[in-house]
């Protein structure tokens, strides 16, 4: 189930190749995968993600995050892939959260208003109560 975040991010549990055609159909441009391969028996590759991403004429970006958390490479990385989206990006994991995370660190470092990142993932079923701190340290560094 895709869970929008706003008008440039959406994040995803665990999609699947076959899934690719339909989420380039709903308007996405990239696919930023934010899971490991190996995590769950049955669990697609990443390679596999990415050559039907490539099929479809969509980008691709590898941000795989484990249960040791985010550093900023990561952040930096998600940054990365957001602003050299051409359109829409789903990321995706096991369930979400971590994309979503790693999506709320990545707009706080670039300034963004850390009680708007907090509502956006609200409205989509996050709660980013956890990461509040690092979110206003992160925008308050920017600025």
């Amino acid at each position: 189930m895709i869970r929008t975040l706003n008008e440039s991010v959406a994040v995803a549990p665990q999609i699947r190749p076959e899934d690719v055609a339909a989420i380039k159909a709903a308007g996405y441009a990239a696919i930023v995968n934010n899971r490991p391969d190996g995590e769950e028996p049955n669990q697609p590759t990443g390679d596999a993600i990415r050559a039907a991403a490539e099929d479809q004429g969509l980008a691709y970006t590898a941000i795989p995050v484990t249960p040791g958390g985010f550093s900023h490479e990561m952040v930096d990385q998600m940054t990365q892939a957001l602003v050299e989206a051409k359109g829409p990006v789903l990321a995706y994991c096991r369930s979400g959260t971590r994309s979503c995370n790693l999506w709320a660190l990545a707009a706080a470092k670039a300034g963004r208003n850390p009680t708007l990142i907090v509502m956006q993932a609200e409205s989509a079923g996050y709660d980013l109560s956890g990461l509040r701190p690092t979110l206003e340290a992160l925008a308050s560094a920017k600025g």
